[in-house]
């Protein structure tokens, strides 16, 4: 009989293991999938069309809450617990639900996970949510692209919409992001790297994706999500730590496991954090993956014009999931209000509305800055009433993106932008040249 098996996720590293790993293996029997920290996901369906011939009604995605139920009406063997950015004290709550419901509880390593690549990778991944993932990521590309070589970025799955019309996808520019109705966290990630003329790649079946990549470029670049592991096997792996929250490095799953698999850790904003925090970061990472190379590094921010922010009751837009599952209670926006002079910062929560004040509710340590959620047209709809209803003077963008090509805001804003620099030597660039010298 196969292993009856319910894997727990959030629409991404759950569909890549079912992928590469259950799709086309008789043995197992993948009887459900669970949903957590994504909204809109539960109550669809994994389609036949991507799930293969062993599931022609496809696979019912539920919500975790349902868990329990789930393994005692299915009989089911095993869990297989898939998605990231979760303190290893809540991964161990799961298991001890799933295992006292009677079945095993399973983690899945890069042997069975990581696909190989034939052409050589760079992968970008991190201790954290919002340790600075996206601005390493580009720093990295520009250096690529400089030694001479051809670079696509694969970036970690956010299929939040039709998954049949996003199995493979690539952007080379803006319209494409409209083709695909891209949620403001998909554009917060692609945008950036189109504006420095570098295609992307993402999607839900990643063998297919990795080798459309493979067919134009030199260099596969991975640009890692939340803090997962690399779905590709990296030739070079670089981490993103985050001073601001130190202990986390060795304290979230599967953050741990990148710092021990690193070639290169990115200590990032030393500018902003506490000396005492930064020491202890490096001597934390050093204790976890000695062999590693330790960079220090900054996010300078630029403000298209910091003297409209003097003096001004602002209104700090952050990017979502640095606020929300990152644990973070601000970020670049909310820096710049502080270091810019505002007068005042303006607590969103008084005038959030429906999904927004949802959010509230569930990630209560968010401080007074308004997570930038948009999985989907509704939601945008509700940040945009959000911050319409606010009583601010200004606006600060924090995201990677400018949100005015989204939503109509109602009063001046301001976008925030931050990019990586490296602080002493070496740098990534002397690092990249070294492991693969300039391209003949």
């Amino acid at each position: 009989m196969p292993i009856k098996t319910i894997i727990m996720g959030a629409a991404g590293r759950d569909f890549h293991n079912f992928n590469i790993f259950f799709r086309n293996n008789p043995a197992y029997e993948v009887v459900a999938f669970t949903a957590t920290q994504i909204p809109n996901i539960e109550g669809r369906l994994y389609p036949p069309e991507l799930a293969g011939p062993l599931y022609p009604k496809g696979i019912p995605i539920h919500p975790e809450e349902e868990l329990v139920d789930l393994i005692q009406r299915h009989n089911v063997d095993q869990v297989v617990f898939a998605y990231s950015d979760i303190s290893h004290e809540y991964v161990m709550h799961k298991a001890s639900m799933v295992t006292a419901a009677g079945a095993d509880f399973r983690l899945m390593g890069t042997r069975t996970t990581q696909l190989k690549s034939s052409k050589p990778v760079v992968s970008v991944s991190a201790v954290r949510t919002g340790c600075g993932k996206s601005q390493t990521t580009r720093r990295v590309s520009l250096i690529l692209r400089s030694l001479g070589y051809r670079v696509a970025v694969v970036r970690h799955p956010m299929p939040y919409g039709n998954l049949i019309r996003q199995e493979v996808q690539r952007f080379a520019d803006y319209d494409d992001l409209d083709e695909h109705d891209c949620t403001i966290e998909e554009r917060e990630e692609y945008e950036p790297h189109l504006a420095n003329g570098m295609i992307v790649y993402a999607g839900v079946d990643y063998e297919k994706i990795l080798r459309a990549a493979e067919q134009e470029v030199d260099i596969v670049l991975w640009d890692g999500g939340n803090n997962d592991v690399p779905f590709f096997v990296p030739d070079y792996q670089i981490v993103v730590a985050d001073p601001h929250r130190p202990g986390h490095e060795n304290t979230y799953y599967p953050g741990e496991t990148n710092a021990r698999l690193a070639d290169v850790f990115v200590i990032n904003k030393v500018d902003t954090a506490h000396p005492d925090a930064v020491l202890a970061v490096r001597e934390s990472l050093h204790r976890l993956n000695p062999k590693a190379v330790q960079i220090e590094a900054a996010s300078p921010l630029f403000v298209e014009d910091p003297q409209m922010i003097r003096g001004k009751r602002v209104l700090v837009v952050e990017d979502g999931p640095t606020l929300t599952h990152g644990d973070m209670a601000y970020g670049a926006g909310y820096i710049a209000a502080r270091r810019f002079g505002a007068a005042e910062i303006v607590d969103p929560r008084p005038f959030a509305v429906r999904s927004i004040a949802e959010t509230y509710a569930k990630y209560p340590k968010t401080g007074p800055v308004l997570p930038a959620m948009g999985y989907g047209e509704t939601q945008i709809r509700d940040l945009e009433a959000t911050i319409n209803a606010s009583d601010a003077d200004l606006v600060i963008i924090g995201t990677p993106i400018d949100l005015k090509r989204l939503i109509q805001i109602n009063k001046p804003s301001q976008r925030v932008r931050y990019e990586l620099q490296e602080i002493g030597q070496p740098t990534l660039e002397d690092l990249l040249l070294r492991k693969f010298g300039r391209k003949a």
